[in-house]
């Protein structure tokens, strides 16, 4: 039986594929907290909903391949490269590595920590220098 670490990583897959949150928040507690790399933290299944719509929502293409992951029964760890397009046409490429605290049922916690500059267009991009 997959653990919930690969279950996560299925249902990350299902989302970004179908563009619909509802796979991943399938696997949230009810008081479940999401937080990323801004100082935001999301809460509950309605936090959970909304921290995976966003996520979509900055990208018109995504698409995540894990290289590594583990499980000990109550943490799971995954390190991931996603390649894809943002909303606004440029393709992107960055790695992370996310965590999430389970009973092995439901995730109570989800944390990720990626590389944020790969969001960042250059503001000299498309200049000509004179």
């Amino acid at each position: 039986m997959a653990t919930l670490t690969e279950q996560f990583m299925q249902a990350l897959r299902t989302t970004e594929d179908r563009r619909d949150p509802t796979p991943l928040v399938e696997l949230f507690a009810e008081g479940c907290t999401l937080r990323n790399m801004t100082t935001q933290e999301w809460s509950g299944l309605d936090g959970a909903r909304d921290f995976w719509t966003r996520y979509l929502e900055n990208f018109s293409t995504i698409h995540s391949e894990f290289f590594h992951h583990a499980d000990d029964g109550r943490t799971g760890v995954m390190e991931w490269e996603a390649t894809g397009q943002l909303a606004g046409g440029h393709d992107i490429a960055y790695r992370g590595s996310s965590v999430i605290e389970h009973d092995g049922q439901k995730v109570q916690a989800f944390r990720t920590y990626y590389d944020s500059a790969a969001f960042v267009k250059p503001a000299v991009e498309g200049q000509e220098q004179g």
